[in-house]
């Protein structure tokens, strides 16, 4: 029996045609922080395509927005549907704040990421993925997915617990080798207790993070009254066929197709293959070698989809023509006007476009996960090296840090973009924190949802985009005030 026949077993009627309907051509890429908003994976849906939400930060993300008063009753529509009612009253309560913040209060703080988290952070977590897909699913039938980071394990099983509950159609992870994510969502899909091993740093001890749907949700959960879940389907994203090969060679670990990432993609990228010689600009150095061979990615049997570099019809024809399902393109979409990008920065931007003004560079050191970044030469953002240095280090949403053995047994958390001295003591060095941003407030600044420190700080943005910008400047050109999600989607199709 295949992943999609056992999928089909656990649907109703509707459910098997939608896990068996044809392939979408496009999919819109996930792009965290929100950028990959409900409104724009809806508006995707809506065309006929993939629309993505992003699954990172989720938590922060819902929590934020109810504090800023949730303007339009999205979130809180949203949360009147959750399978467990008081559950989601508790987030609300904790969190929902009429008329919004006064100015320059500080967001509520939300327990950091951990091995052993709080039944509170769980059930954020559980509700923020669930709300997030919802908006994006609702008053349509089209195909929603929801983008995870590998890096961010500890987060994964209750989010993707949550984004199940509202019936999401698709989950992609890249940012390393997501092995396990196929007998994650198999178990998700039936609410049994699912167990995922962490990468812990300066340790051969096996530990895990473990998720207990039961015991979360109560008597609704696999011994109450929840029917089994839609289990979505599962595309790797990779940059390697090598890494594909070895992805399709257990069953446990094999994924439902593949995103092949090139490096001209924005967001991480993987580290060149080879020594990771820098350029005279300080960036990585790619080569003949980072190519993914498609025709052995295509051999493996599996649909795949193409990504960095394919935003414009012509590329994608290409890719159909060698043997793809389709495309997935970011940054034609993270300037689309549904788009969680700040309205400001999205402005900025085209602006920047429009006069050929737009640098793009691959920053090796930017992201604590080690993977090169790509990041927008913008003022006003941390890509200006005096405002990057004017920041004051903190580390106060620590979803980038990563565990590391403080005793047997005993799990640290650390990141080298928190305080270099913090860091240091951990068991870090100074030469791994330099340069190193704080991607997770910057990106939440990106959504207009940066953090107000009491001392009147306000985190400033980080901007990524792709290097591929043909298709921008073609949208601009028949677009001069900005484009919709929709008419990208006409774009692409050609």
């Amino acid at each position: 029996m295949t992943l999609l026949d056992m999928t089909a077993s656990a649907t109703s009627d509707s459910e098997n045609k939608r896990a068996t309907r044809v392939l979408p051509t496009i999919i819109q890429g996930g792009m965290g922080v929100a950028v990959s908003s409900w409104q724009l994976a809806r508006a995707v849906s809506q065309s006929g395509q993939l629309g993505v939400v992003s699954g990172t930060a989720l938590d922060a993300v819902i929590a934020r927005r109810l504090q800023d008063g949730d303007e339009g009753g999205h979130v809180r529509r949203a949360l009147d549907h959750f399978p467990v009612p008081a559950l989601a009253e508790r987030v609300r309560t904790k969190y929902f704040r009429e008329g919004g913040r006064a100015p320059g209060i500080p967001y509520l703080p939300i327990a950091k990421l951990s091995q052993h988290p709080l039944v509170k952070s769980l059930e954020l977590s559980v509700v923020a993925n669930f709300a997030e897909v919802w908006l994006a699913k609702e008053g349509h039938d089209g195909l929603v997915g929801i983008n995870y980071l590998e890096k961010v394990q500890l987060a994964t099983p209750s989010a993707a617990y949550g984004a199940m509950l509202a019936g999401v159609d698709y989950v992609l992870m890249g940012a390393g080798i997501p092995a396990e994510i196929p007998a994650l969502l198999n178990g998700l899909a039936r609410h049994q207790t699912c167990a995922l091993d962490l990468h812990v740093e300066d340790s051969t001890t096996r530990y895990s993070v473990e998720f207990d749907p039961e015991a979360l949700m109560g008597s609704d959960a696999a011994g109450g009254g929840l029917p089994p879940l839609h289990r979505p389907l599962f595309l790797a994203i990779v940059a390697a066929h090598v890494l594909a090969v070895y992805l399709t060679r257990e069953e446990s670990t094999r994924p439902d197709g593949f995103v092949i990432e090139g490096p001209r993609a924005g967001g991480h990228n993987a580290p060149p293959r080879g020594r990771g010689a820098l350029d005279d600009d300080g960036q990585p150095v790619y080569g003949p070698r980072d190519d993914a061979d498609l025709a052995k990615v295509a051999a493996v049997g599996l649909p795949f989809w193409v990504a960095g570099g394919y935003g414009t019809p012509e590329r994608v024809a290409e890719a159909l023509a060698l043997g793809a399902a389709g495309v997935q393109v970011g940054t034609l979409f993270a300037l689309a006007a549904e788009s969680g990008l700040d309205d400001t920065l999205r402005a900025q931007l085209l602006g920047e476009l429009e006069n050929s003004g737009l640098q793009i560079r691959t920053d090796p050191l930017a992201s604590s996960t080690g993977f090169p970044f790509k990041v927008a030469t913008l003022p006003g953002t941390l890509s200006d090296p005096e405002l990057y240095e004017e920041r004051v280090r903190l580390c106060d949403l620590g979803y980038l840090r990563v565990p590391y053995e403080r005793a047997p047994g005993v799990l640290g958390y650390r990141c080298p973009a928190e305080p270099v001295a913090t860091f240091v003591r951990k068991g870090g060095s100074a030469e791994q924190a330099a340069g190193r941003k704080c991607l997770c407030n910057a990106l939440t600044a990106n959504v207009g949802l940066g953090q107000t420190r009491r001392d009147g700080y306000e985190e400033a943005p980080l901007v990524t985009l792709g290097t591929d910008l043909d298709g921008v400047t073609a949208l601009l050109t028949a677009h001069p005030a900005g484009w919709s999600a929709a008419e990208a989607v006409a774009y692409l199709e050609g």
